[in-house]
């Protein structure tokens, strides 16, 4: 089979390579994919900018759905045939406190598909049963592969934030996890939602714009501090989700966010702070980490994908050949599209 390797910290060491079909346990699945979602992540080793440990070679991909085509021997529950997608953790350590509390993306040593493990630019992955989850009827599986993004996003907005109904949202970073975040901040009943980004993000302000987002600020090199300062009643807003994590984005959301407020950050960045954190003292402000996802948001967000109320087709804006591998990372790189998925 052909797979999408990474094979070196070195800028744009990827490519195409011959791999043998892998070898499954007994509590493993041979896992076809069908469709894999190019993350920021990818992105990040393709340049080879990440700040997290890969195990190199490794083939990339870690948001995927597919078909069932062989099942080890103690796995219940699932069968060749079935539809499904996966989660992230490839690998956890047994004794695991935190995977005994169900916070197994919080472990330390948790190994992840397309860095830690071959993931699944390929046409084969081999995953343990415990990481999937069934994809209904209705769920295509082109939809279904972006489960992952949509889980870091609801994890982020709906269980690491305190967002009420008529709180006022502003999202930093229009990338794939930033829209996402506003769309589940939409659906969580935000008052009023802002995305904010820069010149170079003008296509995908305007996708903010096609999913309901009421304010989008940055395309013009808008004064954002200003524009807030004249907002409401000019306290600042309940709630920043940095999803750009770059310094200045944390930055930007210390000026904007109201007294008593939260940011929750998402994005991954780094950059030294290089500035004074006297307004979050200053601000009484909560400054909340969001990392990954488990098992029950897996499963709430199908739900909401199976049903339309989580709607993708802004978002997804590529469907290609594994082939075409490079013409779709360039694109995502560049921001002409949002998001894209390979088919091996």
């Amino acid at each position: 089979m052909i797979g999408l390797v990474n094979f070196s910290q070195k800028p744009h060491s990827v490519e195409l390579r011959e791999l043998p079909i892998p070898e499954i346990g007994e509590d493993d699945v041979l896992f076809s994919v069908q469709a894999a979602g190019i993350c920021g992540s990818d992105l990040h080793q393709y340049s080879g900018k990440q700040s997290w440990q890969v195990n190199y070679p490794v083939v990339l991909g870690h948001e995927f759905a597919g078909v069932i085509a062989k099942t080890g021997r103690r796995v219940s529950g699932f069968k060749e045939g079935d539809r499904v997608v996966s989660e992230t953790a490839a690998v956890l350590p047994p004794d695991s406190a935190f995977v005994r509390q169900g916070l197994y993306n919080l472990e330390p040593k948790r190994l992840g598909f397309g860095y830690g493990v071959n993931g699944a630019m390929a046409p084969f992955v081999k995953v343990p049963a415990r990481c999937l989850h069934h994809v209904p009827a209705s769920l295509s599986l082109e939809k279904a592969a972006l489960t992952e993004p949509c889980c870091v996003a609801y994890n982020a907005v709906c269980v690491n934030s305190r967002l009420r109904p008529g709180d006022t949202v502003a999202i930093i970073g229009p990338g794939p996890i930033g829209l996402l975040c506003a769309v589940l901040a939409k659906l969580a009943g935000a008052g009023h939602i802002i995305v904010i980004g820069i010149p170079a993000d003008a296509h995908r302000l305007e996708v903010a714009k096609k999913i309901g987002v009421e304010t989008i600020l940055g395309a013009q090199g808008e004064d954002v501090t200003g524009w807030v300062r004249n907002f409401g009643d000019g306290y600042g807003l309940d709630l920043i989700i940095d999803a750009a994590g770059v310094s200045a984005s944390l930055k930007l959301a210390l000026d904007i966010v109201r007294p008593a407020g939260q940011i929750t950050k998402v994005g991954w960045g780094p950059q030294p702070i290089n500035f004074s954190l006297d307004q979050l003292v200053q601000k009484a402000v909560t400054l909340q980490g969001s990392f990954s996802h488990n098992w029950p948001i897996w499963e709430k967000v199908i739900s909401l994908l199976a049903s339309g109320k989580i709607d993708l087709g802004p978002i997804l804006n590529r469907v290609s050949p594994l082939q075409d591998w490079r013409e779709a990372f360039d694109e995502m790189h560049s921001g002409q599209i949002v998001k894209g998925v390979l088919k091996p």
